[in-house]
């Protein structure tokens, strides 16, 4: 799959000339510095889980990091109390952490799962974002 990296901005894209808001992206230290601290340790989790998969490139910006390879697979959102990590999957899962209506959107069905610690980051949901990156792949 061919990549697009935005000349202003620097940031990776799957298609040309993507549509985005055109910002540069922050380096991990610098998004980290100012973020809850249990955020760090589930993203550490989640990195070392996809490590095993294949590559992955963190797109770090203010509102969240983007997982891509290099299509956007799932992104991860700080939230107050925990960190919300979303994927895409061609078919509905179930979770103990996925709390909101898991919402079909362009044919795939969007996940949310609630994550305060990374050991609910556990074996089912590892292969839950193991296949939403495989799917993202071949796509």
């Amino acid at each position: 799959m061919t990549t697009w990296t935005c000349p202003a901005c620097g940031r990776l894209f799957a298609r040309n000339k993507q549509s985005h808001d055109c910002a540069p992206g922050l380096t991990i230290e610098e998004y980290f510095a100012t973020g809850p601290a249990h955020e760090r340790p589930v993203f550490d989790a989640v990195m070392d889980h996809l490590a095993t998969v294949g590559p992955v490139h963190a797109d770090t910006v203010a509102v969240g990091i983007f997982l891509k390879n290099p299509r956007k697979f799932a992104e991860l959102r700080p939230k107050q109390h925990w960190v919300a990590m979303s994927f895409a999957l061609d078919r509905a899962a179930r979770h103990r952490t996925i709390t909101r209506k898991v919402v079909p959107y362009g044919g795939r069905f969007w996940h949310t799962a609630n994550l305060a610690v990374p050991a609910e980051f556990d074996a089912d949901l590892r292969e839950l974002l193991t296949e939403a990156y495989l799917d993202a792949s071949s796509g």
